[in-house]
């Protein structure tokens, strides 16, 4: 097979040619033109006794599997009968089939025309070709976004910008902002609002180099690149994300013990401009409780309109593990480098031991019990696998979107309009994200039902000023009573009065303060480090970047997070039934330690799944059938990757190379006449021909 397959050019040859001499052989009766001719006597001759006449259609079907499928496009240019043959679909399957490595058991994808169109989508209409390179950024480009109508897409840096682009070819600079005039760091995520009217941009702040403290800042897309307000976000690497088109989550963390905090989450206005101070502009969503120094990470929203259909039955609502992980030997983190690959994890820090960080460095060269594999190819990346579940449901929610639950009004110019309505009616939500429980790199993912929200419209005042100060001094007056009685008679008193003394909460015992905090509906735990996730566009499924421990380790420390694998899996999860429904294991690759680890985004369209890899390309898989279709190359750590989600044959990558790279379809360049400037690997893997045609 040669490593171009057949264009669209050859697909487009429908028809049959006028000039059909086999076809001509099937005839007994002979050709009237020819009659009374020695030639043409002779040529009925021949036409009539020609093997090809007597072969059978299953004969034809067998030799045609032994031809490249543009060798046999053209052979369908003979005659009609050919021709016929040529778009055969078992045939279409076969070819499906072998060259691109699908199980046989797989189906042909719910909503296709046929194996023949599908051959040809991914042939002619999977982001290939790179059409344009973006070097505008100074420093390591760490995330991309689109916007909803796909007219825009939003790149985050190192260098400190945000950067907003047109996504028409060729893509130009719409508007950016320089956030180190405000103390930040870098940027590291963005996301748009339903609307695309608001840019929501997530960084982190200068400060010492293992501080955690970030910050959100909010800007006007539509009518000026605008600042509208900012919204302090700890730690960093929670991010941040839209509850809806007005409102937006963010997060604050808080020790009470040793590896003990708690981690909560606002909900925020977008617009903070009020008139009265009595006004509220956020309000306390979520307070979770997290033990062993982990917290609340990468936090998004999932719309899921079929939570309104349930009965809420089950109250036994999953908390997190009570597993006990104290006394053992702190750990150590190296000192943030600024020139480190990616944005590295928020972190636990303690008292440094450099004795057991060089065993950590150590251990990547043991021999630990991965339960995989290295792979036979290493041009080739692995298949998702999914249950015969997710292909039985694939096609109600391809066809459903939750996008019914959101006002999608591309010309809504009128923000204020809506942000009084704008948690009303809400669609039932699914709040995720990474958190864990045995130690302090995430490695569970977090389910909690949202069905409504309470903004309060007005804050309560409280005392006055005068009554604040008389309340302090009577408590002044009251500690120093205290400090002069025995704990015994203070006992005592709280008694006569028939009050119960106040006791200093056991922070460490959940099932003491259970009460004060709010409980994680589910929690699914991956066994490896979760360094990204991406819901589908119908927020039915998410897809989740994994880097897996070894089987059966044994965590003695929460400070000691297990090794981790040199390959990412990518797992699926069902948010109808928050079950796994696919695995793809040792799927790309990463490098670095589970101390230096750092966030690999990924990205779901309709059709193709991709994921950046830490060895300097892009993934891309096919969401249906589960194979890797192609690899992008960068010259770094492919940090973050987004398809347009207007125009699935459009993919954004971005790397620590400084580069930004557009890659479109074969078909859309040569739609937009667009001279291709690069061209991506393809996976065709083959089987040999002798195997395929058996």
């Amino acid at each position: 097979m040669s490593d171009e397959p057949s264009s669209s050019v050859e697909f487009r040859r429908e028809g049959g040619s006028t000039n059909d001499p086999p076809e001509g052989c099937r005839s007994r009766s002979g050709s009237s033109s020819s009659s009374g001719s020695l030639v043409g006597e002779a040529e009925e001759d021949y036409c009539e006794n020609s093997p090809w006449v007597f072969i059978p259609e299953p004969m034809f079907t067998k030799i045609f599997l032994y031809l490249e499928p543009r060798d046999m496009l053209n052979a369908g240019q003979t005659c009609k009968r050919w021709n016929k043959l040529s778009r055969d679909d078992y045939i279409w399957r076969k070819y499906f089939q072998r060259e691109f490595n699908v199980d046989t058991n797989i189906g042909l994808k719910p909503g296709a025309e046929s194996w023949r169109s599908e051959f040809k989508r991914l042939t002619d209409n999977v982001p290939m070709v790179m059409t344009d390179v973006l070097t505008n950024h100074s420093h390591q480009v760490l995330h991309v976004s689109f916007s909803h109508n796909g007219k825009m897409f939003a790149t985050c840096s190192k260098d400190g910008f945000v950067i907003v682009w047109n996504s028409a070819y060729p893509s130009t600079i719409r508007d950016s902002y320089d956030m180190r005039k405000l103390s930040w760091k870098y940027t590291q995520f963005s996301q748009f609002n339903q609307s695309d009217t608001l840019l929501l941009v997530s960084g982190v702040h200068f400060g010492s180099p293992h501080s955690t403290s970030g910050e959100i800042a909010v800007f006007t897309v539509q009518n000026g690149f605008r600042l509208r307000c900012r919204v302090t976000n700890r730690p960093y690497d929670i991010f941040g994300t839209w509850f809806s088109d007005q409102h937006l989550l963010s997060g604050d963390l808080h020790w009470l013990a040793h590896l003990v905090s708690s981690s909560i989450l606002w909900l925020n206005k977008a617009n903070q401009e009020v008139d009265s101070e009595h006004t509220p502009i956020r309000n306390q969503l979520y307070k979770f409780y997290n033990r062993n120094a982990s917290s609340i990470r990468a936090i998004m929203v999932a719309n899921c309109p079929w939570l309104g259909d349930e009965k809420k039955d089950e109250e036994g609502a999953e908390g997190p593990s009570t597993s006990d992980a104290a006394g053992q030997k702190p750990t150590t983190e190296d000192e943030e480098d600024d020139r480190r690959i990616g944005n590295p994890l928020s972190h636990y820090q303690m008292n440094q031991d450099q004795a057991m960080d060089n065993m950590y460095r150590a251990g990547r060269d043991i021999d630990l019990d991965f339960p995989y594999v290295p792979l036979e190819n290493n041009d080739y990346a692995s298949p998702i696998h999914y249950l015969d579940e997710y292909r039985r449901e694939y096609e109600d929610s391809y066809y459903e979107s939750s996008d019914d639950c959101l006002d999608d009004d591309d010309d809504q110019e009128d923000d204020d309009m809506s942000e009084t309505e704008d948690l009303d009616n809400l669609c039932p939500k699914y709040l995720i994200f990474s958190t864990g429980s045995k130690t302090y790199t995430p490695h569970q993912i977090g389910f909690k039902r949202i069905s409504s929200v309470n903004f309060p419209r007005r804050v309560d005042p409280g005392p006055s000023l005068k009554e604040r100060i008389a309340l302090r001094d009577r408590q002044r007056e009251l500690e120093v009573i205290m400090r002069e009685m025995s704990q015994e008679e203070i006992r005592l008193q709280y008694i006569l009065q028939n009050e119960t003394p106040p006791m200093e909460a056991n922070w460490a015992n959940y099932e003491a303060v259970a009460d004060r905090f709010d409980k994680v509906d589910k929690l699914i735990d991956l066994h490896g480090h979760i360094i990204g996730m991406g819901l589908s566009p119908d927020h039915r499924y998410l897809y989740v970047n994994s880097r897996p421990w070894p089987k059966n380790y044994v965590i003695r420390n929460p400070l000691e997070p297990p090794p981790i694998a040199q390959e990412i899996d990518i797992h699926v999860i069902d948010l109808m039934t928050l079950k796994k429904v696919g695995t793809m294991l040792r799927a790309h690759k990463a490098y670095t330690p589970n101390t230096e680890c750092f966030f690999i985004f990924l990205d779901v369209c309709d059709n193709y799944v991709a994921s950046g890899a830490e060895d300097m390309h892009a993934y891309l898989w096919d969401r249906y059938y589960g194979v890797c279709l192609t690899k992008y190359q960068h010259d770094d750590v492919v940090n973050s990757v987004a398809f347009n989600p207007r125009d699935n044959e459009m993919l954004v990558t971005t790397s620590d190379d400084y580069e930004i790279k557009i890659w479109r379809s074969l078909s859309q360049a040569k739609k937009l006449g667009i001279q291709p400037v690069g061209k991506a690997i393809e996976f065709r893997k083959l089987k040999s021909r002798t195997t395929a045609c058996h």
